[in-house]
């Protein structure tokens, strides 16, 4: 591919993180999650969806899905809930949790983070860790946002959970694991800048292991971009967005036939080309617009409309208010 597809979509969607808690347990424990939608606006304000990860630093516990088998977490592990479902951690599957409250979180919400937790024969302690060497499992914690609107396709194409073992990841998941503890437990100006990145780095190599992973039959926008013939439209209508492009112009630059490559992408991602390009292009303009003070007579032309009219119609149609009225919405 010329262009970095996933990239781009991940830079206009705003990923964004966070860790909110350094999480120390023994003996026997278990934690429950509430949904990330009930508690988005206290850990990331202004984002439209959130996800929760876990990192274990230390030890072993079990990751529990409600209608799935628990997974078992090994030190180095990294664990994340893309589509922000409740869930349960502990040390061992079936146990009682104790609920985390969305109350909590936001009663919680002005404390200084990375927030200490321990956990250790039912009883919990915020504010205060277990002294290392007593701890058998320890765990990074945190959340991860982005975009919905207009338009991220990732989102929906990524599991319910995404688990990544410590054996099959770098050794520098296991240096990030090691750097957001380091950073956790003794907080330095700057320090939630770094974990912040740390877990867009973690989560953008997670969507790639995913991807890498997909069995052959696999569908979806990851599994799209994967396809010789798919992923290089995408490739083409992300990196000229502006060019006119016809279902014609991009078979004939990828090598297949008109029918063939409609159908290709009705398999993939549920839409035709133009259907795809065209959400493309609001997501994009979107972006320009939050992002630039470029008039939108130019925006309308920088992603592929001949008239500032008819781009404020696709806008509008799309996110149900002009592009002028969004990015003031935008700014406040």
């Amino acid at each position: 591919m010329s262009r970095d597809t996933l990239s781009d979509l991940l830079r206009s969607v705003r990923v964004r993180g966070a860790v909110f808690y350094y999480v120390s347990c023994r003996d026997q424990w278990s934690a429950e999650a509430p949904p990330a939608r009930e508690i988005a606006e206290a850990v990331l304000p202004g984002c439209e969806h959130v996800m929760e990860y876990h990192m274990i630093a230390k030890g072993s516990g079990w990751a529990a899905l409600e209608g799935r088998p628990p997974i078992r977490l090994d030190t180095g592990d990294i664990v994340i809930f893309p589509q922000g479902d409740p869930h349960v951690l502990s040390s061992a599957p079936g146990i009682e949790p104790l609920r985390r409250t969305a109350d909590w979180v936001f009663a919680t919400r002005n404390e200084a983070k990375p927030m200490p937790i321990a956990y250790h024969h039912g009883v919990v302690d915020a504010g205060a860790p277990l002294p290392a060497e007593e701890a058998t499992m320890v765990a990074v914690c945190g959340f991860l946002g982005c975009d919905l609107k207009p338009f991220n396709p990732l989102v929906a194409a990524l599991p319910r959970v995404l688990h990544l073992p410590a054996e099959r990841s770098g050794e520098w998941v296991a240096r990030v694991i090691e750097q957001a503890v380091v950073e956790s437990c003794s907080p330095r100006p700057g320090g939630d800048a770094v974990l912040g990145r740390l877990a867009e780095m973690m989560f953008v190599d997670a969507a790639r292991r995913y991807l890498d992973a997909l069995p052959e039959d696999a569908t979806g926008w990851l599994a799209g971009l994967r396809d010789r013939f798919v992923g290089k439209a995408l490739s083409l209508m992300h990196e000229r967005p502006e060019r006119p492009w016809t279902v014609d112009e991009l078979a004939r630059e990828v090598g297949l036939s008109r029918s063939a490559l409609h159908d290709r992408f009705l398999k993939f991602l549920g839409a035709a080309p133009m259907h795809y390009l065209a959400s493309w292009r609001i997501q994009l303009g979107a972006r320009l617009l939050r992002e630039t003070s470029r008039n939108v007579a130019t925006i309308a032309l920088d992603v592929g409309y001949d008239s500032e009219a008819a781009f404020s119609r696709a806008f509008k149609r799309t996110v149900g208010m002009p592009p002028a009225a969004w990015r003031r919405t935008q700014a406040g």
